[in-house]
């Protein structure tokens, strides 16, 4: 397969006023409160740090100055550090995971509001499909790996690029594109994170050498695909003019998706539990203590092999927790950042929680191939059959605005969060985007 229809189509971005041109703004803002979050981390301000030393630039980050590219490989890094970050199901990824960044840094650097939009919506594109024909082979992961497309795309749109010039940008990503492990996530180790940095950094990279007049063959991508995957025959992907950004879930929770039904379920019990008893941050007695009930969490098998983790040593396993996201969301009634911060998972009290939730397989789930859990703590019990994200219940604006508030407002404040909406949703300027 090649991109060139899909850059010819979308090139000039979604009409304005349009709900496509509505939800990329959407996306662009979910991006950058899951962003700021992650940025808060130690681990991420660190990597800020380290990259100003081979990126020096002028874009103010985390308490250094970078170059656009590095910035927007940061960025990338913060964004999915929580795992709260949006998804395409189709793609079977997050597409936006190094468009978007490189759309915010040329934002905060003054650059024209509808044409980063549309350079946004471009890259969006392109990584959605180059998702959908990427099927990966077991023990990969997709960070970073078709991502770097959708990037190439993007950057070449903000470079000024014509869609020849993007078109050789995605051809020159194309015959480049990482074999990502999933390794790091099974050792509970955070390397994973930095896949996101790649795609954004050679995608930027990919754009320069097409800005340099530099170019690969158009055949790059679909010999990728046979010798890397295996795959023979065509890719079989959305034709152009179906803006797949559209389609894409916005998170509710931080975490891997699978564990947002167990959380939904805990937060429920956890309004229940606390009915009638007096006010305490944490309902439920100690483990092992008395009036400590069993915890059961009962939900679909693929839910069980892709986030079965248990006694989680790193954030990154705990984002890959069934019983972690229970456990947190029964203590703090959320299941956000906070739930992967070095204080949480040093609680005594939180991993002994943990531990002591039984999960089980619910067949009637597996059978029909649907999505839910059940939490059953002594005689109470609930049930979730979907969560906001679903197909069927797309997160509304007032809902992405107060998860936005929730995740930025930490780092940039009241003021500072209300001005970030209004860049982003209004077209205001976008000073201080990153605090």
């Amino acid at each position: 397969m090649t991109f060139s229809s899909v850059i010819a189509w979308a090139a000039a971005g979604p009409p304005p006023g349009s709900a496509a041109a509505a939800k990329a703004r959407l996306l662009l803002l979910d991006s950058l409160g899951c962003a700021l979050a992650g940025l808060r981390h130690p681990r991420v301000a660190a990597y800020a740090t380290a990259m100003q030393h081979a990126f020096p630039g002028d874009v103010a980050l985390a308490g250094a100055r970078l170059a656009p590219a590095a910035a927007a490989a940061v960025l990338a890094a913060a964004t999915c550090w929580d795992e709260a970050n949006e998804g395409l199901a189709s793609a079977h990824g997050r597409p936006a995971l190094p468009v978007a960044p490189l759309a915010l840094v040329a934002r905060a650097r003054g650059a024209d509001t509808p044409a980063a939009l549309a350079a946004f919506a471009l890259g969006y594109e392109v990584a959605a499909r180059a998702g959908q024909a990427w099927r990966i082979r077991p023990g990969m992961h997709v960070d970073g790996s078709w991502h770097s497309l959708g990037a190439a795309a993007c950057a070449a749109a903000l470079a000024g690029l014509d869609p020849g010039g993007i078109g050789r940008a995605v051809r020159l990503a194309a015959c480049q594109i990482p074999f990502s492990l999933y390794a790091p996530i099974a050792a509970g180790m955070d390397g994973r994170n930095s896949y996101a940095s790649h795609a954004a950094l050679l995608g930027s990279l990919a754009a320069a050498g097409a800005c340099a007049g530099m170019d690969a063959p158009d055949s790059g991508f679909a010999e990728g695909r046979r010798i890397a995957l295996g795959h023979e025959a065509p890719a079989q992907v959305a034709p152009p003019g179906e803006w797949l950004l559209e389609a894409a879930y916005l998170k509710p929770f931080a975490g891997v998706r699978h564990a947002h039904y167990g959380a939904a379920a805990a937060i429920e019990l956890r309004r229940t539990l606390a009915q009638g008893s007096a006010p305490s941050p944490n309902p439920l007695p100690p483990p092992g203590g008395e009036g400590f009930s069993r915890i059961t969490l009962s939900t679909y098998a693929e839910a069980l092999r892709y986030a079965g983790n248990r006694a989680p040593q790193a954030a990154i396993a705990a984002q890959f927790s069934l019983t972690w996201a229970v456990a947190a969301a029964l203590v703090q009634g959320d299941l956000g950042p906070a739930a992967y911060t070095d204080e949480a998972l040093a609680d005594p009290a939180l991993r002994a929680l943990e531990a002591s939730i039984e999960l089980r397989e619910d067949p009637a789930l597996t059978a029909a191939g649907l999505r839910g859990a059940t939490l059953t703590i002594g005689e109470h019990s609930a049930t979730i059959t979907g969560v906001t994200g679903d197909p069927d219940r797309p997160m509304s604006e007032a809902e992405a605005l107060a998860k936005f508030r929730r995740f930025a407002t930490p780092t940039l404040g009241e003021a500072g969060a209300t001005a970030a909406i209004a860049a982003l949703l209004h077209d205001q300027p976008a000073k201080d985007l990153f605090g």
